[in-house]
């Protein structure tokens, strides 16, 4: 009788703690990776490096988290790419072709994010594309426009940017990056919007069960609207900062950022109870990749070789969160 209250009293225990090891089973492959790093080369912890870290992963922070709020909504949105390269351009395009001043040509860039997830919503909502399909094709119009628009996929170049405008790039408050503070600001309003507001459960039961949702009478087809059209604007606002940091354009830059932004999310998702897209999760994602990236560059790494210990290292690290997550159900 003893024993079998024992047993009756250890599951829930055991059960607890399996859930805490399938959370924290990633953070468990990061902790390891820095640690190896941190042993491969003795400038990977240093304050510099570490600041490199952080803003060097600003933008695809952003970018990430527009991809969040679309995959936590039930969608996919591959045209992130074409957003950020958007808001890089027109920002750029605006203050070099038409002498407008700086603020207007921030509204420009983010105007051209708007534009973006304006098309999306039009192709998902109003004519019934899968978001796959509709983003993939407004990947390719964007990818097309930029082709044409820029005679050919030459750079754009202004050197002469003015000064405010690369001060939200270079600029420093308080001694802290400028660009780090608006990934901040743009992570705060993300964390709110997604985990501690209404708008933010709305939007995950469109997620885990849009027809529910819509029997439910939560208007969804509203609500994924204002996802793409935010969505865009944000990887907009990562545009804006490429392109005051480095007053140039260049044409499909964006796509460098696509698929990390897209592991980032997925990342996160790995490390929820649920297992669904969160900015937390995302946000350490980002940093994984950023410190991946850092690491073996710092050690030298053959540039052919990088991309594919990336992709090893970032399967490894996954599997085992899946393992354990795996084992601590069946616990």
């Amino acid at each position: 009788m003893s024993s079998a209250n024992v047993g009756i009293g250890q599951r829930p225990s055991v059960g607890r703690l399996g859930r805490l090891l399938a959370r924290f089973a990633f953070i468990g492959a990061f902790a390891i990776l820095i640690a190896i790093f941190a042993f491969a080369s003795p400038n990977f912890l240093t304050p510099g490096n570490l600041s490199n870290v952080v803003e060097g992963s600003v933008v695809l922070l952003l970018v990430a988290l527009a991809m969040t709020l679309v995959v936590a909504s039930g969608g996919i949105d591959l045209s992130v790419a074409v957003a950020l390269d958007f808001g890089a351009w027109f920002s750029l395009a605006a203050m070099l072709n038409f002498d407008a001043p700086w603020p207007l040509a921030i509204l420009a860039g983010l105007a051209g994010g708007a534009v973006v997830g304006s098309l999306n919503s039009f192709l998902i909502v109003r004519l019934g594309v899968t978001p796959f399909l509709a983003t993939l094709g407004t990947l390719f119009i964007g990818r097309s426009v930029q082709q044409i628009g820029t005679g050919g996929g030459g750079n754009v170049n202004f050197r002469a940017a003015p000064d405010d405008f690369r001060w939200f790039a270079q600029g420093e408050v308080f001694g802290i990056p400028v660009d780090v503070l608006v990934g901040a600001v743009v992570l705060v309003i993300y964390f709110i919007i997604l985990e501690r507001s209404v708008y933010g459960v709305r939007i995950h039961a469109m997620g885990m069960q849009d027809a529910a949702a819509r029997v439910a009478g939560l208007r969804t087809n509203r609500y994924r609207v204002a996802v793409y059209v935010a969505a865009g604007i944000t990887a907009a606002v990562g545009g804006v900062l490429l392109s005051a940091g480095l007053r140039i354009f260049t044409p499909l830059a964006g796509f460098a950022y696509l698929l990390n932004a897209i592991a980032a999310v997925f990342i996160g998702a790995s490390m929820h109870p649920r297992q669904r897209p969160n900015v937390p999760g995302t946000l350490v994602g980002v940093l994984f990749l950023g410190v991946l990236a850092n690491g073996l560059d710092l050690i030298g790494l053959d540039f052919n070789l990088k991309a594919a210990l990336q992709g090893i290292v970032l399967v490894i690290a996954l599997a085992s969160a899946a393992v354990v997550s795996r084992l601590s159900r069946e616990a």
